[in-house]
């Protein structure tokens, strides 16, 4: 059951995966990339300005106890030379304490200033790499917008060649068609010449074609019939004369 449920979602992750990246535009990630990028920057900068912000803070309090220092040695030998003593010693050994917290001040600012160089390094670094995608990424989506392009001119062109292509087989259609047609009208008309069919549409009947067709070829034997005398009496009047 665990396995079939693994694979399910491995199912799933994978359509959802293949949807998002159908849908993802490249220019629009990029772009976030590159905001995310600088939102980093902005981090580190941040970074390095608290950590001068917190030297600055510990070389003042370390500027104030190198004061008391003094203070508190003008103390100590006054104290003495009032016969004091007591007051002498009380002010050394709030020198001495002073002193103290003067090195772990010292440490401190030299841990935040190494810090500090880390950071900035870091933030260098990080500037250059920042500096080096931008110009990359609009490289990239210039050539992605070219290929988009490039894309949709070829789609257009094949969505005309194909259109070309069911237009040439609508004029063959209609030729065909036409073609079909006239040989039909053709028929027709023999058909109707030799009397197979009857023509409806004409008020004569088959016998007043037959006798057409009869009386056509009698003027024709006619015809022939005078033509034969002519040529005969033609002929007799060249046998006279010679």
């Amino acid at each position: 059951m665990a396995g079939l449920m693994g694979r399910a979602t491995t199912v799933v992750k994978a359509r959802l995966s293949k949807l998002l990246d159908n849908a993802e535009d490249p220019g629009e990630t990029l772009d976030y990339s590159y905001e995310q990028q600088l939102t980093l920057l902005q981090n580190v900068k941040r970074g390095v300005a608290d950590v001068v912000t917190s030297k600055k803070r510990l070389q003042l309090q370390t500027s104030q106890l190198e004061q008391s220092l003094v203070k508190l040695e003008t103390q100590a030998r006054d104290a003495l030379a009032a016969g004091r003593e007591d007051l002498a010693r009380a002010a050394l050994e709030r020198k001495t304490a002073t002193q103290e917290q003067l090195r772990g001040l010292d440490e401190q600012v030299k841990g935040l200033e190494a810090q500090q160089e880390k950071l900035v390094t870091s933030e260098r670094q990080l500037s250059a790499k920042i500096e080096g995608f931008r110009s990359q990424k609009e490289v990239i989506k210039a050539q992605y917008s070219a290929a988009e392009a490039q894309v949709r001119i070829g789609e257009a062109a094949t969505g005309i060649g194909e259109q070309m292509a069911d237009t040439g087989l609508a004029i063959q259609r209609a030729k065909d068609k036409t073609e079909d047609m006239q040989a039909r009208a053709g028929a027709m008309d023999e058909l109707i010449a030799s009397g197979t069919l009857e023509d409806f549409t004409s008020d004569k009947t088959q016998l007043d074609r037959e006798l057409e067709q009869i009386s056509s070829q009698s003027q024709v034997d006619s015809e022939l019939a005078r033509l034969k005398g002519e040529l005969g009496a033609g002929a007799e009047r060249k046998e006279i004369g010679s």
